[in-house]
Parts: structure tokens; C-alpha cells; sequence
């Protein structure tokens, strides 16, 4: 034997040794057995507490789909406000033949909100199918609706484009043909008047006589826009009812605003009195002048409209569509203190830096800087915050003594609801103040009540009854 193998182990063959040894096999092949009946009672248990636990979940779930989770509706098209807000625009203007439900809400299917390119396909392939379909169209209230409608989708695809993207002169031009194209198959009367202002330029306004002819006992309605309105856009937004209700109305674009900005490249002024006192008197020219005249701005011409009234005696009454008591407060809400303490102190590319950082994830923000710096004529966003604070009727309001309308959103997201407090006590020498103020429950909590047009045409009418008309 090897010195290292072990030795084997001694095999027995006495009986007491062979008994034990069998006794010993029964009781393992006991034990296995048992174990197996364990193990498969066990999976048994397994398997039934997994059924019972599965079919309460499923109970559950089925329950709540059946009974808890109603199949709610949502109060939003895009998480981002500004594709939300622009959306609602576009449908605001049912009321007034300029859009259809399913016409909008097909369009945005296609859209990602801060792709402004895939914004402006969408719309103007929406616009020229629409477009499309009213040369088709017999019918000249069909074609007409159908051209009012192109306008409007025209007018929103080009909303978000750059300010300098080659696409925005087309699209301007086309949305401004659909809309007289559409005013004249429907029969609406109106006149377009040039009024020159200063040396070179002209500034835009149209008439819209009432369907019985210029009203001798109501008052003329004069509507301006705002920030970025086209003159072409406030017939949606008053016009057409306004003349339901026997009113004639003069709208106007300033500088900063429409043709005016695109195709003259007149910038805004915070003295909005100037272009206004032209209009009027360039109207006055060629019309008997109205027994009084109501001057109504929207969004920002809530700055604008009391502005002009201000310095020009001839309006009787004034309505802020919506309040603007102080625009440049609006936009340094969104500045941080930082910013401004920076580029004082030398550190301008740490604001570019912070800019762009902030444009790149803010859809809204970006249109902002862009628009703002085109609009008002400055080379940087902050130097266009700085030059809003020139837009503030402090120090102004208490020139008016009209009698004044102002309008508000709760959520309103670009005025602070404060404003309004601060528009009315600022208000010393008007003749009378009526403030209407719209909560989400009433539909008109967004800026300009949008989405809620006979909310605010209801109570803005009834103002006029109640100031100007009780006599006639």
C-alpha cells in the first residue's frame, strides 16, 4: 500500500450490523418521502396564495376602472403655457367664424411644444388645406368662413418663427389676403385708411361700419391690439360681435404692431398717445365725429388704450382688455436681481450664458427675448426689460377722466393680479371705475380671458349700455 492511501474502510458482515443498516435506508427513504409531500404541499400554498393575491388585484383594478378612475378630461393642450395659450387663442376665435375645434385640435397632434418650425408645418398645412377647400366652396358664407378661418391659422403658424426667419414675410402675406378675401365673400363692410405718420411712414386702420350704416346714436368703438396683435386678429376679437350689437368700430395697427413692425420696421413707443391722436384725427378727417368715442385695448394696449386716453380728451370712456398698469413690473418678474448685478458689473457673458442656458428649456422664454427685442428695437433682453419700464401709467392714471373698464385673470400669466388694485387707486381723476376680475371657475382666468370671449363680451357690453347709451 501506498504510505499515503488511506486504508479502506472494514466491511462487516455480522447480522446486528446488516439490521441497523436497513433500518437506517427505511428511515432516509421515510424522511425523503415526507420532505417531498412538504415541499409539494408548500408549492401547493405558494401557487394558491399567488391565485387569491392576483384575482383581489385584478377585482381591484377592475374596480376602479369600472367605478374610481372616470375617464376626466384634461383643461390643457401642452404642459408648456405658451403652445397652451397660443392654442387657445386660436380656438377663441370660434365665436367669430375664425377657427373650428377639429380643424385646431388635428393640427396640434402633429406639434412638440418648442419646435417652432414643426409648429408653423403644422398650421400652414392646416391653413392651405383649408384654404384649399374654400375655392371649392360655393357658397359665399362657406367660402367666406373658410378664408377667415385659413387667416387665423396663417396668422398662429407664424407666431413662433424667428423674427428674421425668411418664412414670415409668405406667411403674413397670406394671412392678410384670406382675411379680406373672407370679409368680402361674407358681405362685411368695412374701409381701410392709410394715416400718414411722421415724415415716412403710415400706420394702418380699418372701419367697420355697423350692418345698418354708421349708428348716430352709439358710440364709436376704437380697438387697438397689443404686444403682438395684428389689426387683421381684432375683428375676431370684438369687431364682429360689437356690430351685432349696433356698434361701429375703428381698429388700428400701431408701430411695434402688424404691417407696421414687419414691413416698416416702426418699433413700439411707451408715448402711444401719438399714434392713437393720429388715427383718430386722420378718421376725423373723412367722418362725422361720433356722439363720444370709447377707446379699448388689448393686453398690452391695457397700457396702451389709458395711455392714449390720457393726453386725448376726445374718449369718454376707456377699457383695459386686460389690465397693464405697469409692463415693465410684469417682465422684471422674470429677471433675478443677479442678472442685473452682473452685467452692472461687468459680467455681461455670464448673463448671455444664463440667457441661453434658460431659452434652451423654456419655449416661452425664448419667443420673449426674441419678440421683445424686435418689438421694442433693443440688442439685448435685458436692455428690453430696462426699456419697459418706461411702460407704466404711473404718474399717468390720474390724467383720465374718462370712465374706465378693467378686466383681469387670476391666473393671468404675464400681469400680477396686483395690478389691478394699483391701476385703481391710481385712477383719482376718472369718472368711474368698473372692474370685472374672472376666476378659473368662470373660464376666464387666462390673460385676455381667452377662451372665454362671451364672458368678457357679455359684461363689456353691458358697460356700454350702462355709461354711454342709457340716453339714446
Amino acid at each position: 500500500m501506498h504510505p499515503l492511501q488511506p486504508p479502506a474502510s472494514p466491511v462487516s458482515n455480522h447480522p446486528h450490523h446488516k439490521r441497523n443498516s436497513a433500518c437506517i435506508n427505511v428511515s432516509l427513504r421515510h424522511i425523503n418521502a415526507r420532505n417531498i409531500a412538504l415541499t409539494a404541499e408548500t408549492a401547493h400554498m405558494t401557487l394558491k396564495w399567488i391565485v387569491i393575491v392576483l384575482t383581489v388585484l385584478g377585482a381591484g383594478a377592475g374596480t376602479y376602472a369600472w367605478i374610481g378612475a372616470a375617464d376626466v378630461g384634461q383643461g390643457r393642450f401642452f404642459a408648456d403655457q405658451s403652445y397652451h395659450f397660443q392654442t387657445l387663442r386660436a380656438l377663441t376665435d370660434i365665436a367669430a367664424d375664425g377657427a373650428d375645434t377639429s380643424e385646431v385640435l388635428e393640427t396640434i397632434k402633429h406639434i412638440r411644444s418648442g419646435d417652432a418650425q414643426g409648429w408653423f408645418a403644422a398650421w400652414t398645412a392646416t391653413a392651405d388645406r383649408v384654404s384649399a377647400r374654400a375655392e371649392t366652396i360655393k357658397d359665399p358664407l362657406g367660402r367666406g368662413r373658410a378664408l377667415l378661418r385659413a387667416h387665423n391659422y396663417y396668422r398662429t403658424a407664424e407666431f413662433f418663427l424667428p423674427p428674421d426667419d425668411p418664412k414670415r414675410p409668405s406667411a403674413a402675406g397670406k394671412n392678410r389676403r384670406a382675411f379680406y378675401a373672407g370679409l368680402d365673400a361674407l358681405g362685411v363692410r368695412y374701409q381701410r385708411i392709410v394715416v400718414p405718420y411722421g415724415e415716412a411712414h403710415h400706420l394702418d386702420a380699418v372701419y367697420y361700419p355697423a350692418a345698418d350704416g354708421p349708428s348716430k346714436k352709439r358710440s364709436l368703438i376704437v380697438f387697438g391690439g397689443g404686444f403682438d396683435s395684428t389689426i387683421e386678429e381684432l375683428y375676431f376679437a370684438l369687431v364682429k360681435d360689437a356690430n351685432e350689437h349696433g356698434y361701429d368700430v375703428l381698429t388700428y395697427d400701431g408701430p411695434g404692431q402688424g404691417a407696421m413692425l414687419r414691413e416698416q420696421g416702426l418699433t413700439f413707443t411707451h408715448e402711444w398717445e401719438k399714434p392713437v391722436r393720429a388715427v383718430i384725427d386722420s378718421f376725423l378727417g373723412g367722418h362725422p365725429r361720433p356722439a363720444k368715442m370709447v377707446l379699448v385695448g388689448m393686453s398690452m394696449g391695457g397700457y396702451f388704450a389709458p395711455r392714449a386716453a390720457a393726453f386725448d380728451q376726445r374718449f369718454d370712456g376707456v377699457a383695459a382688455y386686460d389690465v397693464m398698469f405697469d409692463a415693465g413690473q410684469s417682465a422684471t418678474r422674470f429677471v433675478p436681481p443677479a442678472v442685473t448685478w452682473l452685467r452692472a458689473h461687468g459680467l455681461g457673458a455670464a448673463v448671455d450664458l444664463m440667457v441661453r442656458l434658460k431659452a434652451a428649456w423654456s419655449p416661452g422664454f425664448r419667443w420673449a427675448i426674441a419678440s421683445g427685442m424686435w418689438t421694442l428695437g433693443t440688442k439685448h433682453p435685458l436692455d428690453s426689460a430696462i426699456e419697459l419700464r418706461k411702460y407704466t401709467l404711473d404718474g399717468v392714471a390720474p390724467r383720465i377722466t374718462a370712465d374706465l373698464l378693467i378686466l383681469a385673470g387670476t391666473e393671468d400669466h404675464f400681469v400680477p393680479i396686483e395690478q389691478v388694485t394699483q391701476f385703481e387707486k391710481a385712477l383719482t381723476g376718472a369718472r368711474s371705475i368698473t372692474t370685472r376680475v374672472y376666476d378659473r371657475a368662470s373660464g376666464g382666468a387666462e390673460h385676455c380671458q381667452l377662451g372665454a370671449q362671451t364672458l368678457w363680451h357679455a359684461d363689456f357690453f353691458d358697460w356700454m349700455d350702462a355709461k354711454f347709451e342709457a340716453d339714446s
